[in-house]
C-alpha cells in the first residue's frame, strides 16, 4: 500500500492492541516505533507489565478471523507452534443454568492457546517488517504538541520522538489523561461498571481423557444471581490445560492447594475439581483482580485532538471472563486501518471517524458483558436500559440451545461476534427460547 499518511507513527504498547495497531500503520507510514516498559522475553512466557498474561484467554471467532487478515497465515502459524485447533460446538463442553450442551459440530473453528504464545508470535511477525522498530524497556514520560495537535512523545529519559500520529495502547493504566492535559482539550468521560472480579489460573500438564467425553475444553459459568463462580480449563501449548477459576463480588479463589480444589469441588460441574484432582500441577497458583469494566468514551468527546488515538484497554476494558478484549482490540485496528484510508492526513475528523467506528465495535460486546454483569445486585455503575428483561430473555435462550441446535448456533455466532444481536430476537428462535421453563 501507498504510505501517504506521514513520516512517523509510534505506538505505545506492545500487546495485542498495539501489535495490531503496529501492523495496520506499517502499511501506511514510512518509520513505526512500538514502545513497551517491559523487557519483552523472546519466548511464550508471561510478562510482568500484562498481569492477565498469566490467565486463560479465549480468542472469539471474530478475532480469529481478523487477526488473519491483519498477519496471513497465523492460523497454521499457532498450530504449528503447539495451539490446539478445535470445533467449539463438538469439543468445547459448555455449563450453564444446570445443564451441559450436549457436544454437537457448529462450524464454529477456534485455535487455543496461551496468551504468551499469540503475544510472541505477533511480535515476530511485525518485528520482521523494514520500516518497524520495536523498543522495550522504555518508559512514556508525556507527548509533546504544537497547540492542539499530538506532533510525539517524551521518554522518561527525556529522549523525544516526533511522529505524526501517536496510538496509545498502553492499556487500563493509561496515563493519557495526564499527557493530553496540557492541549487544553476536555478528555473523554468514563463509563465504570464495578464488578469485583477475581480470579486465579494454574497450569497442569494435559493428557488424553482428562476431560470426559474426549472434550478438548470446559466452560463452567455461573446462574445470577444465586451462583457468582466461573471457571474454564483450555488446552495450551507444550501439551499443558490452563485452567482458571474466579468470581464476581468478592468470591476469590483461594491460591493454596487445598483451598483451590475446595473451590473447583464447589462449582456447578464436577469437570474441573475431577482434572485438577489428578493431573500434574505445572506452576504456582497465580492470581488477579479486575474491579470494574471501564469505557472512555473518546466518541462523545467534541474536540479532539489530530495525532493522537486510544486502542485496545486504553478505550475499554471488558470483564474477562467474557474473552471479549484481544477480539475488540484486532477489531479496532481494522477499523483504524479503514479510517486512515478515508483521510488524507492526520487530523482530528481522522479521530473522530476512528473513534466513532470503534465505538460501534464496542457497543455490542458491551452491553453483553455488561448487562449480564447487571443480573447481580451487587454490580453497580451506569445500568443498560431493560437490562433486567434481556437478562430474562438471555436465560431462557441458552436454556433452550442446549435442545435445540439451531438456537445454540444462533447464540454461539452472536457471542462470538459474527453475527449481530438481531439474530436472536428472529421469530423462530424466539418462539424457542420464549416456550422454555426458566
Amino acid at each position: 500500500m501507498r504510505m501517504t499518511m506521514g513520516s512517523a507513527a509510534v505506538v505505545i504498547g506492545a500487546g495485542i492492541a498495539g501489535l495490531s495497531a503496529g501492523r495496520v500503520l506499517a502499511d501506511r507510514f514510512e518509520r513505526v516505533v512500538i514502545l513497551d516498559r517491559d523487557s519483552l522475553p523472546g519466548t511464550a512466557s508471561p510478562r510482568r507489565g500484562a498481569g492477565q498474561s498469566y490467565h486463560a484467554h479465549v480468542l472469539l471467532a471474530a478475532g480469529q478471523r481478523d487477526l488473519e487478515e491483519l498477519f496471513p497465515g497465523l492460523h497454521d502459524e499457532l498450530v504449528r507452534a503447539g495451539a490446539t485447533p478445535f470445533d467449539a460446538g463438538a469439543r468445547l463442553a459448555f455449563h450453564r443454568y444446570g445443564v451441559t450442551w450436549p457436544p454437537e459440530p457448529l462450524g464454529l473453528h477456534l485455535v487455543s492457546m496461551s496468551r504468551p504464545l499469540l503475544e510472541l508470535t505477533l511480535r515476530r511477525r511485525v518485528s520482521a517488517l523494514p520500516n518497524v522498530t520495536l523498543r522495550d524497556e522504555v518508559s512514556v514520560a508525556g507527548v509533546t504538541n504544537e497547540g492542539h495537535r499530538v506532533t510525539g512523545v517524551t521518554l522518561d529519559d527525556g529522549e523525544v520522538l516526533p511522529a505524526d500520529l501517536v496510538v496509545d495502547c498502553s492499556g487500563r493504566g493509561s496515563r493519557s489523561d495526564r499527557w493530553l492535559a496540557p492541549l487544553g482539550l476536555p478528555g473523554p468521560t468514563a463509563l465504570d461498571v464495578k464488578i469485583g472480579v477475581s480470579y486465579a489460573t494454574r497450569l497442569y500438564r494435559r493428557k488424553p481423557g482428562d476431560l470426559a467425553d474426549d472434550a478438548l475444553g470446559l466452560a463452567v459459568l455461573p446462574a445470577p444471581p444465586e451462583q457468582t463462580r466461573a471457571a474454564s480449563v483450555l488446552p495450551i501449548e507444550d501439551d499443558r490445560w490452563i485452567v482458571t477459576l474466579g468470581g464476581w463480588h468478592g468470591d476469590t479463589a483461594p491460591t493454596d492447594d487445598d483451598g483451590f480444589l475446595r473451590f473447583a469441588r464447589e462449582l456447578p460441574h464436577p469437570g474441573v475439581a475431577d482434572l485438577i484432582a489428578d493431573a500434574e500441577p505445572l506452576t504456582d497458583i497465580v492470581p488477579h483482580q479486575f474491579p470494574s469494566s471501564r469505557w472512555r468514551q473518546f466518541h462523545r468527546v467534541r474536540e479532539l485532538p489530530a495525532g493522537y488515538l486510544a486502542m485496545g484497554d486504553t478505550m475499554c476494558s471488558f470483564n474477562p471472563v467474557y474473552g471479549q478484549g484481544i477480539t475488540c482490540a484486532a477489531m479496532e485496528a481494522l477499523a483504524l486501518g479503514r479510517a486512515l484510508n478515508r483521510h488524507s492526513g492526520v487530523s482530528a475528523d481522522l479521530a473522530r471517524d476512528y473513534y466513532r467506528a470503534a465505538a460501534k465495535i464496542i457497543a455490542v460486546p458491551w452491553s453483553f458483558a455488561v448487562g449480564a454483569d447487571f443480573g447481580y445486585p451487587e454490580t453497580s455503575g451506569p445500568r443498560p436500559f431493560g437490562v433486567d428483561l434481556l437478562n430474562a430473555y438471555s436465560r431462557r435462550l441458552q436454556i433452550a440451545a442446549n435442545s435445540d441446535v439451531r438456537v445454540r448456533r444462533a447464540f454461539w455466532k452472536v457471542q462470538h461476534l459474527l453475527a449481530p444481536p438481531a439474530t436472536l430476537f428472529a421469530p423462530s428462535v424466539m418462539i424457542k427460547a420464549l416456550r422454555v421453563r426458566p
